[in-house]
């Protein structure tokens, strides 16, 4: 799949207040300052497109990108905002589910990093995802932290640990590791006219 644009497009706080037109949708989630905002940037080979920040819990909105003019990616708040009150907190989480459950995507990308077993938030947000029927893929992240051996065997640790069977995406921002295969998995879930060669 070829992405030739992506932009940022809207904000918003109230997933009921979301007024853009019905195009496919792919959310990404995971625990704060997991890598969401540097491997969106990678998937859309823009390096500044998304804002990254080490400091946890500084995405706070869920943020919308316009790709190839017709298809989202979707920047949500991290859970496990450490440092955060915890009427902010509840407040994200509350935004968070809302929005998943009654926003129509196409697909959920839990990110996780891969060199740790998932945290308690990261298994209680999986868990959740599970029950509600959601579509979900699994992104092992920071795989550049690890070996070629240790990434496949860490793999086969966190999926044990979730209970979950099918593949773990591996990748990295940094080692430029992982796009075409998450962009497989976007691909077929695309309107026909997108295009779909020359990743």
């Amino acid at each position: 799949m070829k992405i030739t644009h992506a932009e940022y497009l809207k904000s918003f706080v109230d997933p009921s207040r979301i007024d853009l037109p019905p195009l496919p949708a792919f959310a990404f989630i995971g625990r704060s300052n997991v890598g969401k905002s540097s491997l969106i940037n990678h998937l859309v080979a823009r390096k500044g497109l998304v804002k990254t920040s080490g400091t946890p819990g500084k995405t706070q909105m869920i943020n919308f990108f316009l790709v190839n003019q017709s298809f989202y990616f979707v920047d949500l708040p991290g859970y496990g905002f450490a440092t955060a009150p915890k009427a902010v907190k509840d407040g994200w989480t509350k935004m968070i589910w809302e929005f998943l459950e009654t926003y129509p995507l196409s697909m959920i990308f839990q990110i996780l990093d891969i060199r740790h077993l998932p945290s308690k938030e990261d298994q209680e947000f999986f868990h959740a995802l599970v029950r509600a029927e959601l579509p979900l893929s699994l992104i092992g992240n920071k795989v550049d932290k690890l070996g070629k051996t240790g990434m496949e065997s860490q793999a086969a640790v966190i999926k044990k640990a979730l209970g979950f069977g099918s593949n773990l995406l591996l990748h990295s921002s940094l080692k430029k590791l992982g796009r075409e295969e998450i962009l497989a998995v976007i691909e077929p879930l695309l309107l026909p006219n997108e295009p779909r060669q020359d990743r």
